[in-house]
């Protein structure tokens, strides 16, 4: 398409065959050959086509001047029609240009803002997947607060309806071990009398022994709960690693092979139920984690800044490193579905960083896992 803007020729407005036919139709009506020119070559036969005050081209032959007038205002007028049409034409398509040009530009915002508006609703909604499982973990929290609160009164409960029954067994029992002894004295010689003194003596130190671990079972139950403790007091981590030790076994349908190395630690302020769960989440996954081979090694100790250490191995499969990253996370377990709840590292994690401590879990495919739990001996609580 021409640019009107800028002067232009008969020659541009015309195709060849245009002015081919445009002469033949002037020549037919002149009488005569007439011609279309850019420039005329014999000027006293020449006429001008002028155009908005310019002359585009010239009407040649030798034709009288009067038709070659004719001729060339017939010609202006029909380059007034193809020159308004090609406006036309050149508007038309200056606008459409125009308008797809912005339509282009608001299809690309429009994208960005999709785009844009894309990556927000992801933000968001990681955010809300984050708040869910913030939920959850804190739902959970409140379930095991709760549960923990509920053993404790339970073993509050058991404590005290228990200890008294079992103190005056234990009492009575050892009297009437000292009654055989003294019966066994008084009687005469007797070989069915001493045997069955014997037995009954090896009856009622085998009692004595049942009640005695009935009132140690007792005693590891409260140290776990610690009922007798308000929440943040001073407590003894060793006394607390074998309460729950114990308790980890009573769980267990044979004896659990647990090593200990405990050395002397000085007290901890601290939360002693919630450290309890600790401690046993994490003996509780190294006791689902070894075969009928295996061991599991608690150690306790201290470091050189003073900061109590809890070492908890285990000779099991291991953890694969492509998910030890996940180990902590809320709800991820690898147990098969409904064999756990994937919140005992968790939990146990949160227990010890509101101890302003740090956990961390160490493993290698058939070498077994090891956590690490460090904890500070200040005053801080949460």
């Amino acid at each position: 398409m021409l640019d009107f803007d800028e002067e232009v020729a008969l020659t541009e407005l015309l195709t060849p065959d245009q002015l081919d036919r445009l002469e033949n139709l002037l020549s037919t009506l002149a009488g005569c050959e007439l011609s279309l020119v850019s420039a005329p070559t014999v000027e006293e036969q020449a006429t001008p086509v002028d155009f908005n005050l310019d002359t585009v081209g010239w009407v040649q032959g030798s034709a009288p001047a009067a038709t070659r007038s004719a001729a060339a205002d017939l010609a202006a007028f029909l380059t007034y029609f193809v020159t308004k049409y090609r406006w036309a034409a050149n508007l038309h398509r200056n606008t459409t240009e125009t308008t797809y040009q912005a339509l282009q530009q608001q299809n690309i915002a429009l994208r960005h803002s999709e785009k844009q508006l894309q990556v927000l609703a992801d933000s968001l909604q990681q955010r809300v997947n984050q708040q869910v499982e913030v939920i959850q973990a804190a739902q959970q929290e409140l379930y095991e607060s709760a549960r923990l609160r509920a053993v404790g009164q339970l073993a509050a409960g058991v404590a005290h309806e228990i200890n008294n029954p079992i103190g005056f067994i234990r009492s009575n029992l050892g009297v009437a071990r000292d009654y055989v002894a003294e019966l066994a004295e008084a009687l005469p010689a007797d070989h069915r009398l001493d045997s069955t003194l014997t037995d009954f003596q090896a009856l009622l130190q085998e009692s004595l022994t049942g009640a005695q671990r009935i009132a140690a079972i007792v005693a590891d139950l409260k140290t776990f709960s610690s009922i007798d403790q308000a929440d943040y007091s001073d407590c003894s981590v060793n006394a607390l690693i074998e309460a729950t030790i114990h308790l980890v076994q009573t769980n267990q349908a044979t004896p659990l092979p647990i090593e200990t190395r405990l050395t002397s630690l000085p007290p901890l302020h601290g939360h002693a139920a919630r450290l309890s769960q600790a401690i046993y989440n994490v003996l509780d996954n190294a006791a689902k984690a070894i075969d009928t081979a295996g061991v599991i090694r608690v150690e306790s100790g201290s470091d050189e800044h003073g900061q109590i250490l809890i070492h908890v191995m285990d000779t099991g499969g291991g953890v694969p490193g492509d998910i030890q990253d996940r180990v902590f996370d809320p709800f991820f377990t690898t147990r098969p579905v409904g064999s756990g709840t994937g919140l005992g590292l968790t939990v146990a994690r949160d227990t010890v960083q509101a101890h302003q401590g740090r956990i961390r879990l160490e493993s290698a495919p058939g070498k077994g896992t090891r956590v690490s739990i460090v904890l500070p001996t200040g005053r801080s609580e949460p």
